[in-house]
């Protein structure tokens, strides 16, 4: 292994190669505001789409009156299910969802009716005149309950619950079993914990143009993640083959795993086929909060064994993962959660299960993270638990049972690649701590509440909390995860051009830089050309799983490698004897012993060299269903978090002063780059530990808008420190591993630590709201000057140690007194 190494930020460069802070070939156009997002899609005599969506989360549609619809001017066409010409199902897994309800909706917001008009406004008017007469059925809302669970998997007393689907309400159940059944254990460890559901909260909201075609196909124009597998389901729905079925990326706004489903895409190829006029459908904002999945909420309970000195003998967890309506990437998810819901440590004993439960609830699928964000909140406060109840620093304790290279995982499967937990946490704790507040002068920027002058610092605690975490990158379980990619070398003007062409999605996160610093990495050529994504190309597969630089990535190089052995072997032929140590550079071929040989142009005499490449990394296994045993993922990445807040106890009020991050990246392909996606996936753990949640009740929406659904601003980021680690997997391209996903697990547990150790509170659900926080009325003024330097507060007394029942009452009286 080599050693780690700390990157700083670099100077941007307009071009750039492998390890070079390359600016973005995009970054331009959004800044300025010229690029075009999906939504600016346009064409003359376009129509315009509306769905009509269920205000029932559960319901039997008796009868569908289109007739209101159909009499209202601009209207060219109103469909329902009888006018889907293929099969009236589609999904990721599993085809559960249908493209529009027949008998019955199972979701508020479930789409029954299309309608296209002329203009926006008419289209949606007359979606609202369609007349639906429903049977309002009970929703199934508890996840546990749906699985037929009354309390942790014991069996309910009544197991009658409501089907949503005739095959039941499990969607998926993982076992994970590793060593004793009943190990033994010196001190025992239980918490509960629940964590509810986050939206992606992209800013470009659904949409996308679909184009009718000549020969009876269509074009569609769309915002995804993963244009392949929306081709297969359109095709299945339309009754279409692939050739006719053409999809390109359009610009998209932010995904975060909300557009890996379908969401207007059938409903607008069906309404271009049915009028033989373009579609455009754009969501408005409760549309979209409605139209897409989220994460799913989850309630867990783990008991960890341990011994004295704080190393983990055992480990046992129950998961219930609420899906939601439809399957979506559920399974995933679940195996997810299970089999990483250990946490960044070496366990011997293990037995999880984990539940994924089909309930009335809004479907819950892919995001950030997926699954190991609900399960680290759980470990996480678990390993507090356990330095508090044995009197042991909360760093010691994850570094004593920390993973390392060479660990078994639950899985049974062996950690071969670079593991730094300890070292990554080691660096986090000695990062410079942020100066402690200066009780001889108030400053309101610096209070929680900030300028709207509500504190002054009379309760004000400071706490520092830390969280480690990991995720496996890639598709796992056996799934076939390859890309595919296309380099070809021309000479235009006399100068070398590379074309880059793959389906992998761009989505924001800067894979369009990424491509081109390994095109001129390894062939030479500064001009690099990319294609627009689309179908034309074999699969890229999703974006997701932080997958695409390390799958789509390898493609490149490996399409790189063939096309510069052809170049090479024809100069070689060209020189007329052979000539060692031949390489591209400069748009040139050259040798270290004789310098430069010839210019590209020369060497190729007009002639272009292209090669396709299928890449696929290492395989995986599916999980055994009985045991869990299987080499079930690819790859592992790290990340560490230091969170420091101070928490006005009498108000609840936070503010984050710092949140400190230390990541193993593998390689840092592009350091800027890098660093933007660990600020920005730190900043969407902290909107779920402190202001993130979708309300739903009785299977209602209660916040479907950015005024009622809070997200971080400007003014909730504190500042972050963050250093960068490259151990390279010896299995990856470049030594790379995902880097998108690991910080926004660790940094909402190590908020939720700091918040802890300030208040002496359990805090056991996420988000944290200020009534969750409030445990004092009146701070003494004799103690005004230690809760401003940022003394311990009630985290310190033994009567508040966390696990201990009445917390929150004993520290209330405290402070009374």
């Amino acid at each position: 292994m080599s050693w780690g190494t700390r990157v700083r930020p670099a100077e941007v460069t307009t071009s750039g190669r492998i390890g070079d802070s390359a600016q973005r070939p995009d970054g331009t156009l959004k800044v300025t505001g010229q690029f075009a997002y999906s939504s600016d899609l346009w064409m003359d005599g376009m129509l315009w789409g509306a769905t009509l969506r269920s205000p029932h989360p559960s319901a039997r549609i008796r009868s569908i009156d289109l007739t209101p619809a159909l009499a209202t001017p601009g209207v060219l066409a109103v469909l329902t299910h009888e006018d889907v010409p293929g099969l009236n199902a589609y999904g990721l897994d599993h085809p559960d969802q249908p493209v529009l309800a027949s008998d019955v909706v199972r979701y508020q917001g479930e789409p029954v009716a299309l309608v296209a008009a002329d203009h926006p406004e008419t289209a949606r008017l007359a979606a609202e005149r369609i007349l639906v007469d429903y049977e309002v059925l009970t929703p199934v809302t508890d996840a546990m309950r749906a699985v037929g669970h009354s309390s942790w998997d014991t069996p309910a007393a009544n197991a009658s619950q409501p089907l949503v689907h005739p095959g039941g309400n499990l969607v998926r159940h993982v076992k994970i079993r590793k060593g004793e059944p009943a190990p033994r254990a010196e001190a025992v460890v239980v918490g509960e914990y629940t964590v509810g559901m986050q939206d992606q909260a992209f800013l470009g909201p659904e949409s996308g143009l679909a184009v009718p075609g000549e020969d009876g196909g269509i074009d569609l124009f769309v915002a995804t993640q993963w244009l392949h597998v929306d081709q297969k389901q359109i095709c299945a729905a339309l009754g279409l083959g692939p050739d006719k079925v053409r999809l390109t990326l359009a610009g998209v706004g932010g995904a975060f795993g909300g557009r890996e489903d379908l969401s207007m895409h059938i409903h607008a190829c069906l309404l271009a086929l049915h009028t033989g006029k373009p579609v455009k459908i754009v969501y408005n904002r409760t549309e979209s909060f409605l139209g897409h999945v989220h994460r799913h909420p989850a309630r867990m309970r783990y008991e960890h064994g341990v011994t004295f000195d704080g190393r983990i003998v055992y480990l046992r967890a129950s998961i219930y993962l609420d899906g939601g309506a439809y399957a979506s990437s559920t399974p995933a998810v679940v195996a997810n959660a299970a089999t990483m819901g250990v946490g960044p440590y070496d366990v011997p004993n293990v037995h999880v299960d984990c539940y994924g439960a089909y309930t009335n609830n809004p479907p819950c699928g892919a995001m950030r993270g997926f699954g190991t964000v609900q399960a680290a909140y759980a470990y996480e406060a678990q390993l507090d638990k356990i330095a508090i109840e044995l009197g042991l620093d909360p760093v010691e304790v994850r570094c004593r049972n920390a993973l390392r290279e060479g660990s078994r995982m639950p899985t049974h499967q062996i950690v071969d690649n670079p593991a730094p937990v300890q070292e990554l946490l080691r660096k986090v704790e000695a990062l410079p701590l942020p100066p402690q507040l200066d009780p001889t002068r108030v400053d309101l920027r610096e209070q929680p509440g900030g300028v709207s002058n509500t504190t002054h610092g009379e309760g004000v605690r400071r706490g520092v909390g830390y969280a480690v975490a990991f995720k496996n990158v890639g598709f796992s379980e056996g799934f076939d995860d390859y890309s595919t990619a296309r380099v070809r070398l021309d000479i235009a003007g006399g100068e070398p051009v590379v074309t880059v062409h793959t389906a992998a999605a761009e989505v924001g996160q800067g894979l369009v830089t990424v491509l081109q610093q390994i095109v001129r990495t390894e062939l030479g050529v500064e001009n690099v050309v990319l294609a627009p994504a689309d179908t034309r190309i074999g699969n890229g597969g999703s974006t997701s799983a932080s997958r695409q630089t390390y799958v789509t990535g390898g493609a490149v190089k490996a399409a790189c490698d063939l096309v510069r052995a052809d170049v090479l072997a024809i100069a070689q032929q060209a020189y007329g004897r052979v000539v060692r140590d031949l390489r591209l550079a400069g748009g040139k071929v050259t040798s270290a012993i004789e310098g430069s040989i010839a210019s590209l142009a020369d060497i190729l005499d007009g002639a272009s060299v292209e090669h396709t490449v299928e890449w696929r990394h290492r395989p995986t296994e599916p999980l055994d269903p009985e045991t869990g045993r299987g080499v079930a993922h690819v790859q592992y990445a790290f990340a560490a978090h230091r969170a420091v807040v101070d928490v006005d106890t009498e108000l609840g009020l936070v503010k984050v002063v710092a949140l400190d991050c230390v990541q193993d990246v593998g390689k840092a392909i592009n350091p800027q780059a890098v660093r933007g996606q660990i600020y920005g996936g730190t900043v969407q753990g902290l909107g779920l530990a402190l202001m993130e949640e979708i309300v739903v009740t009785d299977g209602l929406v209660r916040n479907a808008s950015f005024t009622d659904y809070l997200i971080p601003t400007v003014l909730d980021v504190p500042p972050m420190t963050v250093e960068i680690l490259e151990y390279a997997d010896p299995n990856a391209p470049y030594g790379v591993r995902g880097v998108g996903e690991p910080p926004t697990i660790s940094a909402g547990p190590a908020l939720l630590a700091a918040l802890r150790q300030a208040t002496g509170l359990q805090l056991t659900s996420v988000p944290v709201h200020p009534e969750h926080l409030i445990t004092t009325t009146r701070t003494p003024t004799r103690e005004l000057a230690d809760a401003a330097r940022g003394t311990p507060g009630p985290a310190s007394s033994p009567a508040s140690r966390v696990g201990n029942d009445g917390d929150a009452e004993r520290l209330t009286e405290e402070s009374k007194r």
